[in-house]
């Protein structure tokens, strides 16, 4: 009796101490900014359940994680800041600084530094995020918000909605290079892997305008065309590329779909019904599946990328804006 007490004590301690040795949340976590509840929901990826709801700042809008995965960066556009927190403690770990209104970001593939659009002073704060130094501030056209950067982090892009272009900016110098003409109210700014396209979504003109780096010349403008679904209500936004190149999404507002695209042939092959006005797109790490906010339905949705099905949808806090997915 005793021999068995102590096997089962041993088993038990053996098992404690198997599950201390687990990391804490090592399943993908999705992470999404509610614009109108100031909040962030944490979804996990393998039971697509919500683990917690985190209170940021004011009006969350953009929101990215470092390359390795540990830390996620929130804008808090009504605070002027960017806020910096710990992707499993889901604790805030300090704040960067910001110019007014930041509504965008992006990171330099080396992790450091942070361009930001700034919409309400028509400037990109760049942003040590070590030490929290402003390294420059690079005047742009009006409201500034899409960004993007190349693979090899040589160029970042900036769209202004008013002044409808695309800004190349040199990030060795942090000059302006090249000014592209697009179609009314550009949002984002998307590089190709491979770095040999940019893709800019221009809401209000209902394109997207793919160009090429090489040159800075639009290569197509993309339309959109959907049976039942009035012209004016096809607004692109949100844009995702596979690593591979095989597959491109671009979300259309308040059409409520997310169009497949074929990069090669640059023609749309589908539409696939999400929530109310799909606004911003992610990837989980590998792929497999692709999340849209949908501002108005309060939820988002869990495309499947290689079916190109949507699964299920999940709701979030008020007005999920942007989403990023982290291992």
């Amino acid at each position: 009796m005793k021999r068995h007490l102590l096997l089962s004590a041993s088993l038990a301690l053996g098992g404690l101490l198997m599950a201390d040795a687990l990391p804490a949340f090592a399943q993908s976590r999705a992470f999404i900014s509610n614009e109108r509840d100031h909040t962030m929901t944490v979804l996990d990826m393998d039971t697509l359940k919500v683990i917690e709801t985190v209170k940021t700042g004011r009006r969350p809008r953009g929101i990215t994680a470092s390359p390795d995965g540990k830390l996620i960066y929130v804008c808090a556009s009504d605070d002027n800041r960017v806020e910096v927190y710990d992707a499993k403690t889901l604790k805030l770990v300090k704040t960067l600084r910001s110019g007014p209104d930041p509504e965008l970001f992006v990171l330099h593939p080396s992790g450091n530094p942070l361009y930001i659009a700034n919409e309400d002073d028509n400037m990109v704060t760049v942003v040590n995020v070590e030490n929290n130094d402003l390294i420059a501030e690079i005047p742009v056209g009006v409201e500034p918000e899409g960004m993007g950067i190349s693979p090899d982090g040589k160029y970042m892009v900036n769209t202004s909605e008013t002044t409808n272009m695309a800004h190349v900016v040199d990030t060795a110098t942090n000059e302006i290079i090249e000014n592209i003409l697009v179609d009314s109210r550009p949002r984002i700014a998307e590089f190709s892997a491979d770095g040999k396209q940019l893709w800019v979504s221009s809401e209000v003109g209902g394109t997207v305008s793919v160009i090429d780096p090489a040159t800075w010349k639009i290569i197509k403008k993309i339309s959109f065309k959907i049976p039942g679904v009035a012209d004016d209500a096809i607004q692109p936004v949100g844009v995702r590329i596979t690593k591979d190149g095989s597959k491109a999404f671009v979300a259309l507002g308040p059409a409520n779909r997310v169009a497949v695209i074929n990069p090669k042939t640059l023609e749309v092959e589908k539409y696939l019904l999400v929530g109310q006005r799909v606004w911003q797109l992610g990837f989980t790490p590998d792929q497999k599946f692709l999340i849209s906010t949908n501002g108005n339905s309060n939820d988002v949705s869990i495309i499947d990328v290689a079916a190109e099905k949507v699964t299920k949808s999940v709701t979030t806090g008020r007005a999920p804006w942007g989403v990023v997915v982290v291992p």
